[in-house]
């Protein structure tokens, strides 16, 4: 049989299975790159601001180290798209990694490959349908966004290369995670693989943007997040540098298809290494499982929002030199001169950490399904352990580990910033500011747990509902909508510190609606069938 047998029933099963998380991943993308164009034109109108903004980046080694650099300083798109060619990069890269391990190893844990391979489907179709998936998800998220930056008044040549940085960059990440889906039999190694990867390469891009002229800049041009930059948008649009990212797929993925023949399906290239026979005196209660479950990649994203809240926290104290024209500097008095413009900073970047914490919250909350799935809650709840308990433990990490999460950002933001303007008040004032993104991160968590405990099969509904609280607060002021349409979100609620005054009630409502659903999916969870 045709190794590629069924690959077009394969595509069609997967793009049914994610019509509605593609789409909308798609979109948050999309507006993102729009909106982040819009507003640059109307902060910075002249050539004269834009240079001096772009000077100011390029001589702060922590924007350059978390963004990459300004190649053209008279460029408007240059400076407008700046922030997502390398941040926005790696959020596309982790895109196509969820599509390809979705389809690939997610499907051969389940048992659903297997049954699927009973009929007249080859060795190498699911491989070749989640690349095909994933390959013009990219394609078509590139063209989407060309458009959009165009719409917003950049040039079209630029605007194009830019789409097509970010689609070079997500399928070269789609052949990453091809590659690590077949190293190892979990679906959840086989994300982390492909995460570290990503990590790595970004930091091979960073060393290598932030080094001198004799420093190893060379470095820049081993991360296929380097490549996306170094096509340079709008600052000369160096066409030929999208020839990397494609002979890396390729290769990688020829990798795949020879590990897809050479190891039998369900299992990994790399062997399991046996346990022990009994489990020690930390492992024997569901929380403690569910916290051994769960503590690899608790620690990897603690890890990252270290290093996120020290770069934004050493960021903030030079924000104020990036705002040189006569708008900005308007929009600078309206915010209180400088020092408001810095906390007008931080409160938006710990918005965004707020938001990505939210992303882990609803991850780890989406255990609770894959272990049902997988048929592993069946012996624990055969024994002693019960439904309550059990989810409990799932819930008590995916909580926990959010606030510890934010936390830690919150902490080291505010040491960054303190030690930067030599005012130790700032750790408390910037910690506050990432404390009250808690209680909106943690009601996305609880609709997951509400979705498990009533329609498990619903449990998506997370990422769906991330995406539209994205959107709302994204499009909502540019689209004009009624408040009560932009209230909807509960990051809209969170007061914003440092700088705003705090409000409790906000904070006590969205704590209340999150207890509210948790005790909804958990008593759900006890009235429905298991499996």
């Amino acid at each position: 049989m045709n190794a590629l047998a069924g690959t077009g029933t394969l595509v069609r099963l997967a793009l049914r299975r994610d019509r509605v998380m593609l789409p909308a991943w798609v979109a948050v993308f999309v507006a993102s790159a729009a909106s982040s164009a819009s507003a640059t034109v109307a902060l910075y109108p002249s050539v004269q601001s834009r240079v001096h903004a772009s000077m100011a980046i390029n001589d702060i080694p922590a924007l350059v180290a978390l963004y990459g650099r300004v190649y053209d300083p008279s460029s408007l798109g240059a400076v407008a798209m700046l922030k997502l060619s390398g941040f926005g990069a790696a959020l596309v890269a982790v895109l196509a990694i969820l599509i390809v391990v979705r389809h690939t190893r997610a499907e051969e844990e389940s048992g659903r490959l297997e049954l699927l391979g009973a009929t007249v489907v080859g060795r190498g179709a699911a491989l070749t349908a989640a690349l095909v998936v994933a390959v013009g998800t990219n394609l078509v998220l590139g063209g989407l966004t060309a458009l959009g930056l165009i719409g917003a008044g950049l040039p079209a040549a630029g605007s194009i290369a830019f789409g097509l940085a970010w689609a070079g960059v997500g399928t070269a990440f789609a052949a990453v995670a091809a590659a690590t889906a077949q190293v190892t039999r979990s679906a959840r190694s086989a994300t982390g693989f492909a995460s570290a990867v990503l990590g790595l390469v970004y930091l091979l891009r960073a060393i290598g943007d932030t080094s001198g002229a004799r420093g190893p800049g060379w470095l820049s041009w081993l991360s296929p997040i380097g490549w996306g930059q170094q096509v340079r948008p709008y600052a000369g649009d160096r066409w030929w540098v999208l020839l990397l990212p494609l002979a890396f797929t390729v290769a990688l993925a020829a990798g795949a298809y020879a590990g897809v023949a050479r190891r039998d399906l369900g299992a990994g290239l790399l062997a399991d290494a046996p346990g022990r026979a009994g489990a020690g005196a930390g492992l024997r209660s569901p929380l403690a499982l569910a916290w051994r479950l769960h503590r690899a990649a608790l620690l990897g994203w603690g890890a990252a929002f270290v290093v996120l809240g020290g770069v934004f926290g050493t960021i903030a104290s030079n924000i104020g030199g990036l705002l040189d024209s006569p708008q900005a500097r308007a929009f600078m008095a309206k915010l209180g001169g400088e020092k408001g413009v810095t906390d007008a900073f931080l409160a938006a970047e710990l918005g965004i950490i707020g938001v990505v914490a939210s992303v882990y919250g609803v991850q780890a909350a989406m255990r609770l399904r894959t272990e049902e799935t997988a048929q592993r809650v069946d012996p624990l709840l055969a024994a002693a352990v019960g439904r309550t308990r059990w989810a409990l433990g799932h819930i008590t990490v995916a909580f926990g580990g959010t606030a510890a999460l934010l936390v830690v950002a919150g902490l080291a933001a505010g040491v960054a910033h303190a030690a930067r303007t030599g005012d130790a008040g700032q750790v408390g004032r910037v910690l506050a500011g990432a404390l009250v993104q808690i209680p909106a991160a943690w009601v996305l968590s609880a609709i997951v747990v509400a979705a498990f405990g009533l329609a498990p099969r619903a449990v998506a509904i997370g990422w769906a509902a991330l995406v539209v609280f994205l959107l709302l607060g994204e499009l909502g002021q540019l689209l004009r909508l009624r408040q009560w349409v932009m209230d909807l979100s509960p990051f809209a609620h969170v007061p914003k510190l440092p700088g705003d005054q705090l409000t409790a009630a906000p904070m006590l409502w969205l704590l209340g609606i999150a207890a509210l659903l948790t005790v909804v999916g958990l008593v759900g969870l006890r009235r429905r069938d298991i499996g």
